[in-house]
């Protein structure tokens, strides 16, 4: 289960609320850097070499597992602020969801509803989409299994 209050307590309607009522990205910025302080640090011993997301331009760890509903669970880690924040934003689209809800999700219309991927550089925008990707890729290869009780593999 989620050691955090994204997907459940905070999703992603409310932080697209919250940022709606901020007036310009540097308070949004601070908004989304003060969402990221929420995620739970991932021990450093869980940072293994095959939980790296790449295509991130900071270093980005994702695990998965599932629990006894078939509802994925992730930790997701970084060693930046801004990318703690945008994983944030990331655990409150998906976090508890099933693989299907995952597929299905649009991202796209979320992220233009945080008007976010405009106002990240390309690196930082391409490193969110790859941990999006992760998580899709998690998504299909347990897609199959939705009555199956059982982990996750993170892919890569």
């Amino acid at each position: 289960m989620a050691e955090h209050p994204f997907g459940t307590e905070v999703t992603d309607a409310d932080i697209i609320d919250a940022l709606g009522f901020l007036d310009g990205w540097e308070d949004r910025y601070r908004y989304i850097i003060d969402l990221g302080r929420q995620v739970p640090p991932m021990p450093d011993g869980d940072k293994r070499e095959e939980l790296i997301v790449r295509g991130c331009q900071s270093q980005v760890w994702l695990d998965a597992s599932r629990d006894a509903e078939n509802r994925l669970h992730f930790r997701i880690d970084s060693d930046a602020h801004i990318v703690r924040g945008l994983i944030a934003l990331v655990l409150a689209a998906f976090e508890g969801k099933r693989s299907d809800e995952v597929l299905a999700y649009d991202i796209d219309a979320y992220f233009g509803g945080l008007d976010l991927l405009s106002h990240l550089s390309p690196t930082r925008g391409n490193g969110l989409r790859a941990m999006v990707n992760r998580i899709r890729d998690i998504a299909r290869s347990t897609q199959g299994e939705d009555s199956v009780r059982g982990r996750a593999s993170p892919g890569h």
